[in-house]
């Protein structure tokens, strides 16, 4: 294939993330938050995980938000509040981080993986409805959807079928801060959602950090017991809980950087546009050949771009092509849940979800991140089209 980017050097290097980009433009900012916090002698929980928690509340549409360790201590957080417990199912995609599923087994549940769709790649609430339906909702006490790569899933659909077979609605919202679906926002859409905000995040911590919203104030309550061992004040404990606390350094910080975040996701969004134009431009995903193919996008979704994806003919070769070039690129993710060799026992096979098992074998992740520039997009296109030529 021909590139139309011939004109283009395929010198220099392009990272998948360069988080010092980011750093640079707020540095005197975050080391006067964590200057604050220190002189303070104030670390774990108190003012600016307070503050923090109404911040994102107010952000996502939510009656509460509970800050905690991680994305995946927010999960079993956000599990456990809208009562999964031991015995119980819960439906998630077999198409996502691990810790989807860890979180449903931590909880004492079981995962029932469902297929996803083959357009987005996110849970698909046709399938789920097929399961429910089989099942007729019993043992079946929460769905959990992820909203992969930024992109909510069907909340509408999910929330017909919460409400038609009495299961909660528990979103998997780590990728999906500031994403929206009919104009509501992500962490707003279920009965509870949890977010991660990990380095590589839209907003981002600098270490482990992760924060529950809820639609209900009574569940805040429980999450802020749960994440300090299930006590309600110091020394007295009403139940089994975990240390899951989020401390006041990472609190400080992700308020630095949240005013900055509409800014930082429409940037992403900006560089999808420039990407989309160029890959068109090159005719790498026409018809005719299709090298590449693009993730369908809703038109009631407000994409965020966590990660800019595409499908790939000979994917892995194209990445060893990129990567000899310099330029970053990554695979999410390689192996579907349901093909882990931890979730055996649930006596899934290859060929049980073969969708999500055929997304695992193409897809790849081109670098995306605010700081970005039109150069780095198109060195990156141009690099795609000289391996398809």
């Amino acid at each position: 294939m021909k590139s139309s980017f011939s004109e283009t050097s395929l010198a220099g290097s392009v990272p998948l993330l360069d988080l010092r980009r980011q750093y640079e433009s707020i540095r005197d900012e975050v080391l006067a938050a964590i200057s604050r916090v220190c002189d303070s002698q104030v670390f774990i929980l108190g003012p600016e995980v307070e503050a923090l928690e109404r911040e994102i509340a107010s952000l996502t549409g939510a009656a509460g938000g509970v800050g905690c360790s991680s994305g995946t201590e927010a999960l079993w957080l956000a599990l456990v509040a809208a009562g999964v417990k031991a015995g119980d199912t819960v439906i998630t995609t077999p198409f996502s981080f691990f810790a989807s599923a860890s979180s449903i087994v931590r909880a004492g549940a079981t995962p029932l993986f469902v297929d996803v769709d083959a357009g987005t790649l996110n849970l698909d609430p046709d399938r789920v409805a097929q399961q429910l339906g089989g099942f007729r909702g019993k043992g079946i006490r929460a769905i959990m959807p992820v909203h992969l790569y930024g992109q909510c899933t069907d909340m509408e659909a999910f929330a017909r079928l919460g409400e038609e077979f009495d299961v909660a609605i528990v979103e998997d919202a780590a990728q999906a801060i500031g994403a929206e679906w009919g104009g509501r926002r992500a962490g707003s859409l279920g009965v509870t959602a949890a977010f991660s905000f990990y380095p590589t995040k839209n907003l981002s911590a600098y270490g482990d950090a992760g924060m529950v919203t809820t639609t209900r104030p009574e569940m805040a309550e429980h999450m802020r017991r749960l994440r300090n061992h299930g006590s309600p004040r110091r020394y007295y404990h009403e139940e089994f809980g975990w240390n899951g606390r989020l401390d006041a350094i990472q609190a400080a910080v992700l308020r630095v950087k949240l005013p900055h975040l509409a800014e930082w996701n429409d940037k992403r969004r900006a560089h999808a546009a420039t990407y989309d134009r160029l890959l068109a431009e090159s005719g790498l995903a026409s018809d005719g050949r299709r090298a590449v193919s693009l993730l369908a996008r809703s038109p009631h979704a407000k994409h965020i771009f966590h990660q800019y994806v595409i499908r790939a003919q000979r994917r892995d070769q194209l990445r060893q092509f990129l990567a000899e070039r310099k330029i970053g690129s990554e695979i999410y993710y390689r192996l579907p849940l349901h093909l882990q060799p931890v979730f055996s026992y649930l006596g899934l096979k290859q060929g049980n979800l073969p969708v999500a098992e055929r997304a695992a074998q193409e897809v790849l992740a081109l670098p995306m991140f605010p700081e970005l520039t039109e150069g780095e997009i198109r060195l990156v296109v141009a690099t795609i089209a000289e391996f398809y030529s």
